[in-house]
């Protein structure tokens, strides 16, 4: 039976998974076991079970957790383990649909896989495709999944945090937000359960990140910028030129790591919308930012995160000319020549991509890696 308890410090509702006997509250970070304040029972889920010969119903059998627990395999080693957490959200049958989210799920997971060497036993996939009800992107699924990706991570682990799907923006009444605006995830349930706003991710997977573990986001999303509400955005023209903007709270609020690095490429600045790639209805359709993410990779433009940046942009501004895409005979090239007949984006994009980070860097020294 699943069990609801309240975070002994914000008394924000939890669910406790099967088999866990303490849970991470994701908005104040604070841990809350079994043992504290009574937990008391979620009511029963509403199961379309068939009956038996003896009238009763009986809910299918229950699918282990994947969060309450570090990914499988042997302890990390010297050199650290991969890890990647994968939503993608399409919204279907719903007056939100978009069309090209769960293919970027799967060309990401692909690439991690393929390029770059993860587990496909670490990588976790939420999507509505997902029979798992703990791997569909419900807002606390999202959560935990969240808390599951920097859950035990030692120094040398890699982790990638993807997220394609809806992004928006609410009042902030904090102060500590520039534009007055919060950046937001929206969930699959955020019409009942809300949105995730950027002080809760930022909570949730930035601020607990160890000194030696990296984790890069990757955000296909509109109003995305700074969704993660790390301390410095790179501020780049067109020509290539960049200053490092300072977004660290005016209030003084902490928003950095507890030692780590996070990087993150996000869709399009906080006040833009985003693009996917269906021009044409034929043509099954992939986020903008993550078939520019990818094709930088596979087109061997992925040397620093400057290069990067300005290959990902460049890509997007020129799309209503035509930009071939599918890249040069990397691994990922069949993946996406089958998602996107001809290989070229073919629209015009009014969205700037963004980089940001907790600590700035000279973007055009810095190796990418995952």
């Amino acid at each position: 039976m699943l069990m609801l308890v309240d975070c002994t410090n914000c008394r924000t509702t939890l669910q406790l998974p099967p088999g866990a006997n303490s849970i991470r509250c994701a908005v104040c970070q604070a841990v809350t076991r079994i043992a504290d304040p009574p937990a008391r029972s979620a009511p029963p889920p509403p199961y379309a079970a068939a009956a038996s010969s003896h009238g009763q119903y009986y809910p299918p059998p229950a699918s282990p957790s994947p969060y309450n627990h570090a990914p499988p395999g042997q302890p990390p080693s010297a050199h650290g383990h991969k890890r990647a957490v994968i939503c993608g959200i399409s919204y279907r049958y719903s007056r939100h649909e978009l069309k090209g989210c769960v293919n970027d799920a799967k060309c990401m997971k692909y690439l991690l896989i393929n390029r770059f060497k993860f587990p496909e036993s670490s990588i976790l996939m939420l999507t509505e495709e997902e029979i798992d009800p703990y791997r569909r992107p419900t807002k606390h699924n999202i959560r935990m999944a969240m808390h599951w990706l920097v859950q035990g991570c030692q120094p040398g682990d890699s982790l990638v945090f993807h997220y394609s799907g809806h992004g928006s923006q609410q009042r902030n009444y904090t102060g500590d937000e520039i534009t007055g605006y919060d950046e937001t995830l929206c969930p699959l349930d955020f019409e009942t359960q809300g949105m995730l706003i950027d002080s809760e991710i930022n909570a949730a997977i930035v601020r607990p990140l160890p000194r030696g573990v990296k984790l890069h986001a990757i955000i296909d999303a509109c109003h995305s910028g700074t969704v993660l509400d790390l301390a410095f955005l790179c501020r780049m023209d067109r020509s290539g030129r960049y200053v490092w903007e300072d977004h660290r709270p005016r209030s003084g609020v902490w928003k950095g790591t507890s030692g780590g690095e996070v990087i993150s490429f996000s869709g399009c600045d906080d006040d833009q919308t985003s693009a996917d790639t269906s021009a044409l209805s034929h043509v099954t359709s992939t986020g903008a930012m993550t078939f520019s993410f990818i094709q930088a990779i596979e087109q061997g433009q992925a040397t620093t995160y400057g290069n990067m940046l300005t290959h990902i942009r460049s890509t997007i501004r020129d799309a209503d000319t035509g930009v071939g895409g599918g890249g040069g005979g990397g691994v990922v090239t069949s993946l996406l020549t089958m998602l996107l007949t001809g290989g070229s984006l073919g629209m015009g994009m009014r969205q700037e991509p963004q980089l940001t980070a907790n600590e700035p860097f000279d973007v055009y020294s810095k190796p990418f890696s995952l």
